[in-house]
C-alpha cells in the first residue's frame, strides 16, 4: 500500500513570523548574514562562508559571467549555468576569476586612421567619450593614443579629419603597468588629477582602463566574495552525463564550487557523479547536488558526499514539474522535513551540511521564512532574470521594460540532461515555460533594499545572524483569510509600487 503522509505540505505564504523581544542593539546594521555554502566539521570553519544568503539558479536565463561579477560584489555566488557547451562554460566562469574589479576592458576603440565621424558615431553607439587608439583598433591592440571629448570639437574640425591630427599622444599620456594595484592605480589618479589611466603591458599593449568616477564604487562593495587569492568566487552546474570533461574544464578555469544540476536529486547518478569528483579530486572540488524534498532524499545525498544539499521540487514560477508529472512538496514543508534531517545528521556525525531551499521564492519575506525554517541559503531564479545583469534580452511589452526568463525544462533551453533518468539524449516534453518578467534594473539596487528588509524582519525577532533566527525564530500557519488580511485590502491602492509587490 502506497505510503500517505498525514499532513498537507504548505507553502512559505501560509507561514507567518511572530515577533519575539527586540533589545536595543538589535537594529538592522548590526545584523550579520554571513553563512555556510559547504560542509564543515564541528569546530571548524567551512571551506567557502558567503556574506548574503544568496546564490543564482542555475539557468541560462539568469547566471553568465555579468550576473556572477554583479552577485560576488554584494557577497554572493551566481552559478554559472552547464546548459551550454563545456568550453562556453569554462570561459565565462574563467571571465568572471580574471575579473579585476575597477580594471575596464575598453569597448570603444580606434585607430589613428579612423575619421572624426567615425568617433562620433562610435560615441553614439556606445556611450563613452573616452577611447584609446591602437594600432589595430582592438581592445588589447598597442596603444598609441586617447581621444576624449576635450580633444576635438565638432565646429572647428572637418568630419574627415584623422584622428592621429587630434588625438593625444601615447608619449604625453601618464600609463600604468599591467602588474600595478588599484590602489596603486588610484594614486597615480588622484596624483595627477585624471580621469582616466589606461594599463598597459610590457610590450605597450593595452590591458584595461582604469576610471577616477569609479573610485567611489570601489568602496561600495565591502560584502564582495573573493578567494585568497582576490579573485571573485563563482560557482558553476555541471550535469550527471559528460562531468568527466566538464568537471576538469571547470575545474581549470577556476570554479569555486560545483553543483549538480538535476530537477531530482534522488537518483544513483548523483552519486556516481560524486563518486567520480572523490576519486579524482578528494575533497578540493566542492560539490553541491540535489534537489530533494523529504530525509530520505537528503540522507541519501549527505551519505554520498554533497557539500551542500538543494531543497525543492516543482516551485518554481517557471516550473511545470509538478503539472506534468504530479511530483513535488511545498516548498515550507520540504524544507522544514530536511533542515530537521540536517541537525539530526550533525548530532550524529558532527558534520554540518548545509541546505538550500530551491524554488518557492515570490516575496522578499519568503527567504527570510526560508532561513528561519533552516535554509543556510536560497537560490533564485526569477528574482535575478529582472535585473540588468542577467544574459537575456531587454524588451519593450505594452509599454512596459521587461527580460525574457525560460525554464530549464523548456523547449527554448532544451537542458535534457537536467532531466535526465538514463533514457534518450532528448527531451521528451516540457517541464518549464518560457515567459516574461518585469525589468527591475540593476542587482545592486535591489539586492540591499532586499537584505535590508531580510535585516528588518530579523530584529523583529530578536536576532542578529541567521543561527541565532533558527533558533529563536518562531512561525505560525495562517489561514486563506489571514492571508487576505495580511496585504492592502478594503480601499484602492493608489500606487502598487515595488514595495507593496
Amino acid at each position: 500500500m502506497a505510503f500517505y503522509y498525514n499532513e498537507p505540505s504548505h507553502t512559505f505564504s501560509e507561514y507567518l513570523l511572530v515577533p519575539g523581544y527586540s533589545g536595543s542593539d538589535c537594529v538592522p546594521n548590526k545584523v550579520c548574514l554571513r553563512t555556510p555554502l559547504t560542509k564543515f566539521k564541528k569546530g571548524e570553519e567551512p571551506a567557502i562562508t558567503m556574506n548574503i544568503p544568496m546564490v543564482s539558479a542555475i539557468m541560462q536565463s539568469v547566471s553568465g559571467e555579468k550576473m556572477g561579477i554583479a552577485l560576488a560584489k554584494e557577497g554572493g555566488v551566481s552559478f554559472i549555468f552547464g546548459s551550454q557547451s563545456i568550453e562556453s562554460q569554462a570561459a565565462m566562469v574563467s571571465r568572471v576569476k580574471n575579473y579585476k574589479a575597477g580594471f575596464v576592458l575598453s569597448d570603444s576603440n580606434l585607430t589613428p586612421d579612423n575619421t572624426l565621424e567615425d568617433v562620433l558615431a562610435l560615441l553614439e553607439k556606445t556611450g563613452h567619450s573616452t577611447m584609446p587608439v591602437t594600432d589595430d583598433g582592438t581592445t588589447n591592440g598597442k596603444l598609441l593614443g586617447m581621444v576624449t571629448s576635450r580633444d576635438y570639437r565638432v565646429s572647428r574640425l572637418d568630419g574627415n579629419s584623422k584622428v592621429s591630427e587630434f588625438m593625444t599622444p601615447f608619449e604625453h599620456l601618464i600609463t600604468a603597468n599591467v602588474k600595478s594595484t588599484l590602489s596603486d592605480c588610484n594614486d597615480i589618479i588622484w596624483e595627477h588629477k585624471l580621469n582616466t589611466l589606461p594599463i598597459i603591458d610590457d610590450n605597450q599593449k593595452l590591458v584595461y582602463l582604469v576610471f577616477r568616477k569609479d573610485y567611489d564604487s570601489h568602496k561600495e562593495n565591502p560584502l564582495e566574495l573573493l578567494d585568497s587569492d582576490k579573485r571573485f568566487v563563482v560557482g558553476a552546474g555541471i550535469n550527471t552525463r559528460d562531468y568527466a570533461e566538464r568537471v576538469p574544464a571547470l575545474v581549470e578555469a577556476g570554479a569555486d564550487v560545483l553543483c549538480i544540476d538535476s530537477s531530482e536529486g534522488f537518483s544513483e547518478w548523483q552519486k556516481v557523479t560524486i563518486d567520480w569528483i572523490r576519486q579524482n579530486y578528494g575533497d578540493t572540488v566542492k560539490v553541491g547536488a540535489g534537489n530533494v524534498v523529504d530525509k530520505e532524499g537528503f540522507e541519501f545525498l549527505a551519505n554520498a558526499g554533497a557539500d551542500f544539499i538543494k531543497v525543492g521540487i516543482g516551485g518554481g514560477s517557471i516550473c511545470i514539474t509538478r503539472e506534468t508529472k504530479g511530483i513535488g512538496r511545498g516548498q515550507a514543508t520540504a524544507v522544514i522535513e530536511v533542515a530537521k534531517a540536517r541537525d539530526e545528521y550533525f548530532e550524529r556525525t558532527g558534520v554540518y551540511i548545509p541546505i538550500c531551499s530551491d524554488g518557492g521564492i515570490v516575496y522578499d519575506y519568503h527567504i527570510t521564512l526560508a532561513l528561519a525554517m533552516g535554509s543556510d541559503f536560497v537560490m533564485l531564479g526569477r528574482y535575478f532574470s529582472r535585473f540588468e545583469e542577467s544574459p537575456t534580452n531587454k524588451l519593450m511589452i505594452n509599454g512596459n521594460f521587461v527580460k525574457e526568463y525560460w525554464g530549464e525544462g523548456s523547449n527554448r533551453a532544451r537542458n535534457w540532461q537536467r532531466y535526465d533518468l538514463g533514457g534518450a539524449t532528448k527531451l521528451q516534453f516540457e517541464e518549464g515555460v518560457d515567459s516574461y518578467v518585469p525589468y527591475a534594473g540593476p542587482l545592486k539596487d535591489n539586492v540591499q533594499t532586499t537584505l535590508y528588509k531580510i535585516k528588518s524582519t530579523m530584529c523583529n525577532c530578536g536576532a542578529l545572524t541567521i543561527s541565532e533566527l533558527q533558533q529563536n525564530a518562531k512561525l505560525t500557519l495562517v489561514s486563506a483569510t489571514s492571508i487576505v488580511e495580511g496585504g492592502a485590502h478594503d480601499v484602492i491602492v493608489k500606487d502598487k509600487n515595488d514595495n507593496y509587490k
